[in-house]
């Protein structure tokens, strides 16, 4: 008989790992795995015993006769579950960051607002082990989350991954040389105020890819690029997720969706002194007033004005503890010590545990 050219035993579930259990209603808990500990559901209680050393796709039953099917969290699951300081890209727009950006393994990335580290994970997957990605944040204290967050995904602080606590329009020439990075990914408030940085640091055919939240924001950065004149002509899209219910013949969209979460913006960059081609327009049928341009253009733009919600005060400092737990309390429980260093050097690097996934 033929034996498979490739086979492998399945990886099993243990000590310290996240566990997702759906009970028969559809409904989710997430917990991490401990000997000798239990998880309480209201109708019963699950020993992590019947867990650990077991593989994912099993069903366990609580102390009440409930069934519950087991599986390691998805990036998703992780994403919209874990301590959160500023608000995530979802996965539906990293998605499309990573396939429609073109992020490929070995790539140098340069991520422009950290936040709480979700699109990190996504670009850190993409660029596997021989790329790399470097993540700028204004805030320390959104540093420090993502590294928690960044950390438990990981079991550890990737190798290739690092945060810079700074200004990316001023630590960027400082941290790569010119045509040295392959794509550049924003999320921030004023994309169009690093755009020559950017440009510099960007490879020929290099991509820049903006998120932002409301049109203003997209019409700012579109027209910044074109004035450049370093860029091909951007592209602009949102995506919007809609579920369907399915059961026998009564098929339908679900009620609720993922509707606007945010704008991409895309754009490639051209050869040093070659001027893109210009896009051919219908003539406008009048210039736009001098007061319509001011009050599109000379608004600051804040993290209040576009209606973003970001943790603060007390809140703030929870999240900051909550982050990095999992591999905290793991390494408690293995008599190690993790680190988490955020650096503020331009050519500094987060340094921490790694271990195999």
């Amino acid at each position: 008989m033929t034996q498979p050219l490739h086979s492998r035993p399945p990886r099993v579930l243990d000590r310290g790992e996240k566990v997702q259990l759906t009970d028969p209603k559809g409904r989710m808990h997430t917990f991490v795995l401990a000997p000798g500990e239990h998880f309480h559901t209201n109708k019963g209680l699950i020993s992590h015993d019947d867990i650990i050393g077991r593989t994912e796709g099993i069903i366990v039953s609580n102390s009440g006769g409930i069934d519950f099917q087991v599986f390691r969290p998805r990036y998703e699951d992780f994403v919209l579950s874990m301590p959160r300081g500023a608000a995530v890209v979802y996965p539906k727009d990293s998605g499309l960051i990573v396939t429609l950006g073109d992020i490929f393994p070995g790539a140098t990335v340069v991520e422009a607002g950290v936040g709480s580290g979700a699109l990190s994970m996504a670009l850190l997957r993409a660029v596997g082990p021989e790329g790399s990605v470097h993540s700028f944040e204004l805030r320390e204290e959104f540093a420090t989350i993502a590294t928690g967050n960044i950390a438990d995904f990981f079991d550890g602080e990737p190798d290739n991954w690092s945060v810079t606590v700074g200004d990316l329009a001023e630590t960027l020439p400082q941290t790569f040389g010119p045509g040295s990075v392959d794509r550049v990914v924003l999320d921030m408030l004023t994309p169009w105020n690093t755009l020559d940085a950017v440009s510099e640091a960007l490879t020929p055919g290099g991509i820049v890819i903006a998120y932002v939240a409301t049109v203003p924001q997209l019409s700012r950065f579109v027209e910044a690029l074109r004035a450049s004149g370093k860029f091909a002509e951007p592209e602009s899209m949102e995506a919007m997720v809609r579920g369907w219910h399915v059961d026998g013949l009564a098929v339908r969209p679900d009620h609720r969706m993922i509707a606007h979460t945010g704008f991409l913006i895309m754009a490639r960059r051209m050869a040093d002194g070659i001027s893109p081609l210009e896009k051919k327009k219908r003539p406008q049928g009048a210039t736009a007033a001098a007061e319509d341009v001011a009050a599109w253009t000379e608004p600051e733009v804040t993290e209040a004005a576009i209606g973003t919600r970001t943790a603060h005060g007390k809140k703030l400092r929870r999240v900051m503890r909550d982050a990095g737990s999992r591999l905290r309390d793991a390494a408690e429980g293995s008599g190690e010590t993790p680190t988490t260093d955020v650096t503020d050097s331009p050519t500094g690097t987060s340094t921490g545990p790694k271990e195999d996934r």
